[in-house]
């Protein structure tokens, strides 16, 4: 480009700058001069994160920053381009300017610049609705990201938040609770606003209920993101959550009535009863210690609240989820088992492994005391 057309470029742009950010465009218009390219990646990013640079960021990517492109570092070009890309006036428009923008970056040597660009059209293609050509990118960004030994982790956030998306539009929970959860273990959570972090909890909470293959809520009821919702107005979704991590039918039966506040929920009330009391279930094989866990029917509907002949159907859901290990004696009505679903616990549940550990400790000193009392002949030989 005409060194001379640059410089009536930039002064043009530093004119319509606010004051306070014209100081900027020399030191732009310098670095260029002198062919710093780095250094003029770093003021430029700095200039487009500021608020004030969003009516210029779509003329300088398009009229100065494409000029020199291949010389800079290609991740910031992306990122450059993508901060323009806010500016455009609709999403066919983004989504036009997204696609050049990947197709610039797609060589061997910039596969990460690519995948980034490749995802964040995507994004677009979803709120588009084009879910299967939006489809079709994250599946090829992911096998580029597999390929990998590392990689920026905005690249990585990036794709678990546009998979996160697509799977959420796709009501496919278990998917998208799983790259929700990654996506927030790529940022620093003090990046987002309350209201955000709220709203991503909240969409966490109802994945986790109403997916039928997460059964162990652990990895979110640990997660400070959940603390977000205390004093909210969906602090109740928190302590559903808490209380189907313990099978705490009291509990469910008072939070049952917010379950209409949120549509996804009261549309799968009945799968959340059956899920509370599998939780009921595993949380009752847990208290016992591990020499009394065959029980029967009527206990069973007694700690569950299930019907009595419906208690076998819950114990093989319960097997089949992989939830408990053991075996039934259909005759006899007596459930035998060996294992159960480790789960994050709650003080009361710590308190109640506390208890346990006392009368296990209890036991061995007696067991200890016998052995010395009876093999006493034994020792003295």
């Amino acid at each position: 480009m005409d060194p001379e057309v640059v410089t009536n470029f930039l002064s043009e742009q530093r004119e319509n700058a606010p004051e306070d950010l014209q100081q900027s465009f020399l030191t732009i218009e310098d670095f260029w001069d002198r062919k710093l390219w780095h250094q003029l990646t770093g003021v430029l990013v700095e200039y487009f994160n500021t608020a004030a640079s969003a009516q210029q960021r779509l003329p300088l990517f398009r009229h100065f920053i494409l000029s020199f492109a291949e010389k800079i570092n290609q991740l910031k070009f992306v990122s450059l381009g993508l901060l323009a890309a806010t500016q455009c006036s609709d999403d066919q428009e983004r989504l036009s300017f997204l696609t050049d923008l990947t197709a610039k970056v797609n060589k061997p040597a910039s596969q990460d610049a690519y995948v980034y660009a490749l995802v964040s059209a995507s994004d677009v293609k979803l709120r588009l609705q084009d879910f299967a050509s939006a489809r079709k990118d994250l599946d090829t960004a992911e096998s580029i990201l597999d390929s990998f030994d590392s990689v920026e982790t905005e690249v990585h956030a990036a794709f678990y938040r546009t998979n996160a998306s697509y799977y959420q539009a796709k009501a496919e929970f278990g998917s998208y609770y799983k790259n929700a959860l990654l996506y927030l273990a790529c940022i620093d959570l003090k990046s987002l606003t309350l209201e955000d972090a709220q709203s991503r909890a909240y969409d966490l909470s109802i994945a986790a209920l109403v997916s039928d293959s997460i059964y162990n809520f652990g990895e979110l009821l640990l997660h400070p993101i959940l603390d977000s919702l205390t004093n909210s107005q969906h602090s109740w979704l928190r302590d559903l959550l808490f209380a189907f991590n313990r099978g705490d039918l009291n509990a469910y039966n008072v939070l049952e009535v917010n379950i209409s506040k949120a549509p996804l929920l009261d549309e799968h009330k009945t799968f959340l009863w059956q899920k509370i009391s599998l939780s009921a279930l595993t949380e009752a094989v847990f208290r016992r210690p591990p020499h009394d866990r065959a029980m029967t029917f009527q206990t069973i509907s007694q700690e569950t609240k299930v019907q009595p002949h419906e208690i076998e159907i819950l114990i093989m859901k319960a097997l089949s989820l992989g939830l408990l290990k053991g075996s039934i004696d259909q005759v006899a009505e007596v459930a035998r088992i060996n294992w159960v679903q480790p789960k994050v616990l709650d003080m009361k549940q710590i308190d109640n492994m506390r208890l346990r550990l006392k009368d296990w400790d209890s036991s061995v000193n007696q067991l200890g005391n016998w052995i010395e009392v009876v093999g006493k002949d034994v020792w003295a030989a």
